[in-house]
C-alpha cells in the first residue's frame, strides 16, 4: 500500500475529530472538539490559499491518506509564526546564585522564569499518527514532510523552528506539573485547562499566571520529576527532533512541563540536505530489483504539496523514480521533484 501527505480538506474533519479521541489528552493542537477543528481546517484553507509570499500567521495542516483505501490515518501541522496574535508563553529554566559572606557559603536555586523568548517562531506541531500504522517509517515520512514544505515556502516561514512535546501524564489523565505549578492558581483541573486552551488559546494562563520566577525547590517532588520530560509516547518523536537538529535549550511548556525543542530553520537537516532535480524517466525496475534508493519525494506548491516515499536512481540529467512513487505524486518525465534520503 502507498501512502501520501497532502494538505487537508473540510472532508477530513470525521478522520481528524476521531484521531483527535485517541490522544489521550494533553494535546492541544488536535483536540477532540468539532467546532476547534473545523476552526483549524478553515485557517487551514486560508493559509493554503493565500498567494502572497511572506511571513502570515498561517496555519497548515497535513493528513497521512492511505491512496489504495482513502482512509486518513495521520495528521501535521506547521504554524509559521507563533504569538503574533497573543503572547506565546513558555517557562525557561534558570538559575539564581547567591553568596552568604557569614555563612561561608554559596547557593544556586534553579527557577522557572515565564518567557516569550519563542514568539516570532515556526513551530512543527499536531503530529498524530494512528496506532495501526506506526511501522514502517509513517511516522517520519509526517514529521520530515513538514520539513520539506518549509523548505519549498521558505520566505513564509521564520528563521528559528521549535516543536513542543507534550508532558507527562498520569493513569487519570492528569499533570504533576499542572497540578504543582499553574493548577494552584486556577480553579480548574488540567483536563479542563487543557480542553479551554485547545479550544480558545493560552491568554487565560497570560492573565491569571504569577509573573514572578516559581523556585523549583519549592515544587512537589511529582512536579519536579517531570519538568522537561516528554510524555512516554513522545519519546521516539524526541529523537526524530534530534536527529533533524533540534535541541532542548531549557524551555518547557506551561501547562505539562514538556520540552520545547528549538533549532535554526535553514539547519534542519531534511532542509539543509534536500534538493531539487528534473525526472528523466520512470523505470519500473526501481526497487523491486534492487536498484535505486528509498527516499523522501515531494512535488506542488501549498494545497498542491504532496510527499510520499519513492525510490531515486541518478541518471546523467536528473533522476528516475519508480511508478508507485511518480503516480502518487503525479510526476512524469520533464518535471522537478524534491528529494531527500530516508534515513
Amino acid at each position: 500500500m502507498t501512502f501520501v501527505i497532502r494538505s487537508a480538506n473540510a472532508d477530513d474533519l470525521q478522520h481528524l475529530y476521531e484521531m483527535a479521541k485517541r490522544t489521550g489528552g494533553g494535546f492541544t493542537n488536535l483536540p477532540p472538539d468539532r467546532k476547534a477543528l473545523i476552526a483549524k481546517l478553515e485557517r487551514g484553507a486560508a493559509a493554503f490559499a493565500r498567494t502572497d509570499d511572506e511571513l502570515g500567521d498561517d496555519l497548515f495542516v497535513f493528513v497521512l491518506e492511505n491512496t489504495a483505501t482513502g482512509e486518513v490515518r495521520g495528521t501535521c501541522q506547521i504554524f509559521s509564526a507563533v504569538g503574533l496574535k497573543w503572547p506565546f508563553y513558555s517557562y525557561r529554566i534558570g538559575a539564581l546564585t547567591q553568596h552568604s559572606e557569614e555563612l561561608g557559603r554559596t547557593f544556586r536555586a534553579d527557577i522557572l522564569n515565564l518567557s516569550t523568548d519563542l514568539e516570532g517562531a515556526s513551530e512543527v506541531g499536531g503530529l498524530f499518527l494512528h496506532p495501526g500504522e506506526r511501522a514502517g517509517g509513517l511516522g517520519m515520512l509526517i514529521a520530515r514532510s513538514r520539513y520539506l514544505f518549509i523548505r519549498n515556502h521558505r520566505a513564509r516561514f521564520a528563521d528559528r523552528c521549535i516543536a513542543e512535546l507534550r508532558g507527562v501524564i498520569d493513569e487519570a489523565g492528569g499533570s504533576p506539573f499542572w497540578d504543582g505549578v499553574a493548577g494552584r492558581f486556577f480553579g480548574m483541573n488540567f483536563q479542563d485547562a487543557d480542553e479551554f486552551n485547545a479550544k480558545f488559546g493560552n491568554q487565560f494562563i497570560a492573565d491569571l499566571m504569577p509573573k514572578h520566577p516559581v523556585y523549583i525547590a519549592m515544587l512537589s517532588e511529582a512536579a519536579k520529576a517531570v519538568i522537561g520530560v516528554p510524555h512516554p509516547s513522545g519519546r521516539a518523536a524526541m529523537r526524530m527532533l534530534e536527529e533533524e537538529g533540534f535541541a532542548w535549550e531549557n524551555y518547557i511548556d506551561i501547562f505539562d512541563g514538556g520540552p520545547t525543542m528549538t533549532v535554526r530553520t535553514d539547519q534542519i537537516r531534511s532542509i539543509r540536505e534536500a534538493q531539487d532535480d528534473q525526472v528523466v524517466a520512470i523505470d519500473p525496475a526501481l526497487g523491486d530489483h534492487k536498484r535505486g534508493d528509498k527516499r523522501l519525494l515531494a512535488t506542488g506548491k501549498l494545497a498542491g504539496f504532496r510527499t510520499t516515499y519513492g525510490w531515486v536512481e541518478q541518471r546523467e540529467g536528473g533522476i528516475a523514480l519508480d511508478p508507485g512513487g511518480a503516480a502518487v505524486l503525479g510526476i512524469e518525465p520533464g518535471m522537478s521533484v524534491t528529494h531527500v534520503a530516508r534515513g
